[in-house]
């Protein structure tokens, strides 16, 4: 058994120091308590000549002070590791989007530029990268040791996981949730390299065309623009630009169906029940998949749910495709 692991990841150093800190003062406490109760079952063993007779005047020094010492501790170490569980949490703004799907028994990775892995993830060295995960069957766990890393991915929504790999090498990728009868075949590697070779690989790389342009196809085949328009704009809602009812009014004052998609990425949108949201991925595929749960004010909900009929990786593409929609529109 190898017990110890490579620091592969920016945070890694200072989650091992966090553990070890916390390791050292669990052993000091332990150590306190049992080795004063042996103190105690020596010196007070059968057959001891020890004066048993007059009780000793009880203090409460002794144990406050130790108790308090000890609890200012553990408290510093609380505020340590939810402030290093906050900033985990928090991906940089120049982050790369990287989207990975967990499936039984398979890990698949989908790069902004079309590149497709399989149980594989090529990442460049000191950058950092954004994960987003979703499961397409049951609960799978990402989890990289080197980079002291894991998190649950859950069918149904999508999880973030952000780190800054700063070694070039490969390192194992493991599900950590049972997840069924190959569960222990459902690994993988992760690839660090520096960053001349990682363009090299991504030139290399087989692709079609980008995520945003499969993404323009899909939201044509689903029959997305025959509402939000062929560029994202919300469309007329019938023949001859009329509507048989009040759905919504655009910004010129028209009657449309669905709001713009336009600049929509990264935007507060206000929801009809008066409350703002942030148009990030979790709420575009929520968006598509439970349309009813958060309306646009000032529009009825009168999309259809595509959940059931979208798979997860059209659903990459899609939002991929909105996400590329700028103020000015996609070019």
């Amino acid at each position: 058994m190898n017990l110890s692991l490579p620091e592969a990841s920016a945070n890694a150093p200072e989650t091992d120091a966090l553990i070890g800190a916390l390791l050292l003062l669990s052993l000091a406490v332990l150590a306190l308590v049992f080795g004063l109760m042996l103190l105690y079952v020596i010196r007070y063993r059968a057959g001891s000549r020890i004066d048993r007779g007059k009780l000793a005047e009880k203090s409460w020094r002794f144990e406050i002070s130790w108790t308090a010492a000890t609890l200012v501790i553990f408290f510093g170490l609380f505020l340590w590791g939810a402030d290093l569980y906050v900033r985990l949490f928090e991906p940089p703004a120049d982050a790369e989007k990287i989207y990975i799907i967990g499936k039984q028994w398979m890990w698949k990775a989908e790069h902004p530029g079309g590149q497709r892995e399989i149980d594989t993830l090529h990442v460049p060295a000191n950058r950092p990268i954004e994960l987003l995960m979703t499961s397409e069957d049951v609960i799978h766990d990402f989890s990289v040791p080197a980079f002291r890393l894991k998190r649950d991915v859950l069918p149904g929504r999508y999880e973030s996981l952000w780190f800054r790999a700063d070694t070039p090498g490969t390192y194992h990728l493991f599900c950590d949730q049972f997840c069924g009868t190959d569960h222990a075949r459902m690994v993988g590697d992760i690839i660090v390299l520096s960053g001349p070779d990682f363009r090299r690989w991504l030139a290399e790389t087989p692709s079609s065309e980008d995520l945003a342009d499969q993404g323009q196809d899909l939201f044509i085949r689903y029959g997305c623009s025959g509402c939000h328009g062929g560029n994202g704009a919300g469309g007329l809602s019938g023949p001859g630009g009329t509507a048989p009812e009040s759905l919504g009014r655009s910004p010129q004052g028209g009657t449309v169906r669905a709001p713009s998609l336009v600049g929509l990425y990264g935007s507060p949108v206000p929801l009809s029940d008066g409350s703002v949201v942030i148009a990030d991925d979790r709420y575009i595929r929520d968006s598509i998949l439970e349309p009813g749960s958060q309306i646009v004010a000032s529009f009825q909900n009168v999309m259809p749910s595509f959940a059931g009929q979208i798979s997860e990786e059209d659903l990459v593409k899609v939002i991929a495709y909105i996400k590329s929609l700028g103020a000015g529109g996609r070019s």
